[in-house]
């Protein structure tokens, strides 16, 4: 345990974890429930194609989230692809520049703009007036990112779709087991589309899916994943390959059954973080709405620099040189990443909170890898690094100055 500033790896000494703890290690769940699972699969010899385990996949999530449908996908990525298409987006579409560089990629993809639209600093979800700003008559849709698990302001920007005749369409890669006014995300606009992938709380290892209440929709999406076939020699519609396999629903299926397990751990780490951060100047633990459902997994701390006297990528290279592989997402935001900085080389000067926030968020470990003591050990480091701020800074610039690189951009070895 850290006591004093000089047992700070940044300032000579030891390290505080052996092994690196990860931002969204893998959940596993019951390993002999999973086990069984893929003993079934192997002795049935139904790898692909619809099998039972992903049919079994969609019945569960489209229960849990209370939709009528949901079409499991090989990823989120491919899932937001095949939304967009069978919603048969074209010309310019309204997404926020913060989220993950897939949001912005599944419509450039398909020669789609993607015009990055401002965000609330607030929520770090889309700025409905900002949204209106930016309708041109070429756009024909809006994709609004649920944030952190943090719903957008889905209200404002149906109104908005409605009133001007748009298409709208979430990403809500964050925000599975998550509710919108007592209602879970999933049946909100168009369709939603989930991401099962490793670092999520519920797990496929890769996968998504599109949940979704319309009927031809979902008859759509099912045939576009699938190549367009309607029965064993039948095309009828253009597609690609976008299936999950029976290896990836058995994960997500046994994830499932853990979710309340799940919850339960982010919620007591992030409880304990919220008590050990509330002393340390300068970080800000973001808080969740106490009415709604939330998974807890994301524990997202704002740095003000002013008052911690480092930077959030000071704090960074301060926690991984401790084996802390404490993250800055959406960094520097879709709008600073090729190919768009070259496209929109202006973009920056709309997306103003953006940039705000991009450079001040910081992600900390959690998880069911992640306990009281990992947490306690984490934030005496954040505490020992804002209080000896000084003497940081003349150290992290020292390594700079011989050419060592920041912690962040090094190997843990």
């Amino acid at each position: 345990m850290k006591n004093d500033k000089h047992d700070l790896a940044v300032l000579g000494g030891p390290r505080a974890f052996p092994e690196p703890l990860h931002v969204g290690r893998p959940n596993i769940g019951d390993r002999d429930r999973l086990l069984a699972r893929i003993g079934g699969i192997l002795d049935r010899r139904w790898l692909s194609n619809q099998g039972p385990v992903v049919s079994e996949f969609e019945e569960r999530v489209a229960e849990y989230v209370g939709v009528k449908h949901c079409v499991a996908m090989c990823n989120a990525t491919v899932a937001l692809e095949i939304a967009i298409r069978a919603l048969e987006l074209t010309g310019e579409v309204i997404v926020p520049a913060f989220t993950f560089i897939a949001t912005a990629h599944a419509l450039q993809w398909q020669e789609i703009t993607p015009v990055f639209c401002d965000i609330d600093p607030a929520t770090h979800t889309l700025d409905p007036g900002w949204v209106e700003r930016m309708i041109t008559p070429r756009t024909t849709g809006i994709i609004g990112v649920h944030v952190w698990g943090r719903p957008c302001q889905i209200d404002s920007l149906a109104a908005i779709a409605r009133d001007n005749s748009l298409s709208l369409l979430f990403d809500a890669a964050h925000a599975f087991g998550a509710s919108y006014k007592g209602r879970m995300i999933g049946g909100f606009g168009a369709a939603e589309v989930f991401s099962f992938h490793a670092t999520k709380f519920v797990s496929c290892g890769e996968g998504g899916a599109v949940a979704t209440n319309d009927d031809e929709l979902a008859h759509k999406m099912r045939l576009m994943r699938n190549f367009g076939f309607a029965g064993l020699d039948r095309v009828v519609y253009i597609g690609t390959n976008g299936k999950m396999s029976e290896l990836s629903a058995a994960m997500g299926l046994t994830s499932l059954e853990g979710v309340d397990e799940f919850v339960a751990v982010n919620l007591r780490n992030y409880r304990a973080y919220a008590n050990e951060l509330s002393t340390i100047p300068g970080l800000a633990l973001l808080p969740y709405d106490a009415t709604e459902r939330c998974a807890f997994q994301y524990v997202v701390v704002e740095v003000d620099p002013y008052l911690t006297q480092l930077s959030r990528d000071d704090l960074i290279d301060v926690l991984r040189a401790e084996n802390v592989l404490a993250r800055r997402y959406f960094f520097p935001g879709c709008h600073r990443m090729e190919p768009y900085a070259s496209l929109f080389p202006h973009a920056k000067l709309v997306l103003r909170a953006t940039d705000a926030v991009a450079q001040r968020v910081l992600l900390l470990p959690t998880g069911t890898a992640v306990g009281s003591d990992e947490i306690q050990n984490i934030c005496r480091i954040l505490r020992l690094a804002v209080s000896s701020s000084g003497d940081v800074v003349r150290a992290l610039q020292a390594r700079l100055t011989t050419g060592e690189p920041p912690t962040e951009f090094r190997r843990v070895a």
